[in-house]
Parts: structure tokens; C-alpha cells; sequence
């Protein structure tokens, strides 16, 4: 039996390490690689070609939704499973378009994520209870048509925002230039281009977004890059 080709990523080592635990007493798994940020899982699954991306959503460099974009684009018969500490719809459901094909709260059992990693491989979505209450609500309620309405932050590019993210995350603009190759001035018309969008023009106001999204989970205090 050809075994399921798992890609973990979270930007906690000890998660990793136990979630690599957890998959490898099961036969049937593979453990292809880890990631510690989103732009390393996207690469990482475009050189292992994973059946399965295990993702956590808040990961600092490129998040989860916006990783799940990507990988979805330049990997698309790999299966992602997103895994959040929230579980408010209007996440879940951006989640859930960007392409995941299943959500887990993070409380998850361990049975539950094994389960879930068999089902996405043969094709199938897999939510949290309490995730799956929610589209049961939704769909019975008919309010799918409100998919529309998720606010201006719908307007931004793939590339605006993931240098929103970067300018949350402290970084300057030669540094994005340098990780997203591409040129100064180019930064800088994205740059420009999304605070027109979002009507912020301060780096406090950027970030605070972010942080309402979910874009970033906390400000963090200046890293080196």
C-alpha cells in the first residue's frame, strides 16, 4: 500500500515534532516535511508533492489562508487541512474558499486529525464538529448568498497582502523586496495600492488590521529577518 505523503507546518517546533509522533504510528503515513512558516510549506510541497498539507493558519512570513491560496495554485492535487485556534464562521469560511478541504480547532483529538488526514486523501472535506454545525446552520438557513459581503479586505491582491503581512510583521521594505523578489519600487506600489484600498496610511493602522483579520496574531516586537 502506497502511504499517504503528509507536509506539517506550524511554526512551533514542539508541535511539529508531536504531530510528526502522532502520524508516524500510523502505517499508512508519511511524513514528506515540515515547514515553520507558510512561504516554506508552499515551497516545500512544490519540491515533495504531498498528498496531504497539515497547516496551521497562524504562521508568521506568508499565513495560512494566504498559503492555502498558493499552495492550491502551484500544488493543486495536494489536500489541505487547515488547523486554528478560531473558529468564528467568517474565518472558517475564508478559510474554506481560499481552498482548504478541512478545518480543525485545535483542541482536536488526535483520532480526529488521523481521520481527517484519510478522508482528504480520498477526496472527501473534513470540519471540527463544532466547524461542521456552523455549515449545517448555513446551508439550511440559506444564507449562503451573504459569501459575498466578507468586507474591503476582499479588494487586496494575493501580493497585497502578503506584504500587508510583512509590513505587520515588521519588516522593511528592502526586506520584502529581497524575500518576495521583487524590486523596491515595486514594494512600494503595493504598498501604496492596499492602504489606498483600506484607507490606513499608518503602519499602527495596518497593523491593528491585520491583527482584526487575523492576518497576524499579535504585533510582534521587532525580529530580524
Amino acid at each position: 500500500m502506497t502511504p499517504i505523503r503528509v507536509l506539517l507546518a506550524d511554526d512551533h517546533t514542539i508541535v511539529r515534532q508531536g504531530l510528526r509522533r502522532l502520524l508516524e504510528t500510523q502505517a499508512d503515513f508519511t511524513v514528506v516535511a515540515e515547514a515553520d512558516n507558510g512561504r516554506a510549506a508552499v515551497r516545500l510541497a512544490v519540491r515533495h508533492r504531498p498528498n496531504v498539507v497539515v497547516l496551521d493558519m497562524a504562521m508568521p512570513n506568508l499565513n495560512g489562508i494566504e498559503a492555502t491560496r498558493q499552495l492550491k495554485r502551484e500544488v493543486p492535487e495536494a489536500r489541505v487541512l487547515a488547523l486554528s485556534a478560531y473558529s468564528d464562521e467568517e474565518y472558517v469560511l475564508a478559510v474554506c474558499q481560499a481552498g482548504a478541504a478541512g478545518y480543525l480547532v485545535k483542541h482536536t483529538a488526535a483520532s480526529e486529525l488521523i481521520s481527517a488526514i484519510r478522508e482528504a486523501m480520498n477526496g472527501n472535506a473534513y470540519f471540527s464538529p463544532a466547524i461542521a454545525k456552523y455549515f449545517a446552520r448555513q446551508y439550511s438557513s440559506g444564507i449562503e448568498r451573504s459569501r459575498g459581503s466578507a468586507g474591503r479586505g476582499n479588494t487586496l491582491t494575493s501580493r497585497e497582502r502578503e506584504v500587508l503581512q510583512l509590513i505587520a510583521e515588521g519588516w522593511t521594505n528592502k526586506q520584502m523586496a529581497t524575500e518576495l523578489s521583487i524590486s523596491i519600487k515595486t514594494i512600494e506600489k503595493h504598498r501604496q495600492a492596499l492602504m489606498d484600498k483600506l484607507n490606513i496610511h499608518d503602519i499602527a493602522g495596518l497593523t491593528r488590521y491585520a491583527m482584526s483579520r487575523k492576518i497576524i496574531e499579535h504585533h510582534p516586537a521587532s525580529d530580524a529577518h
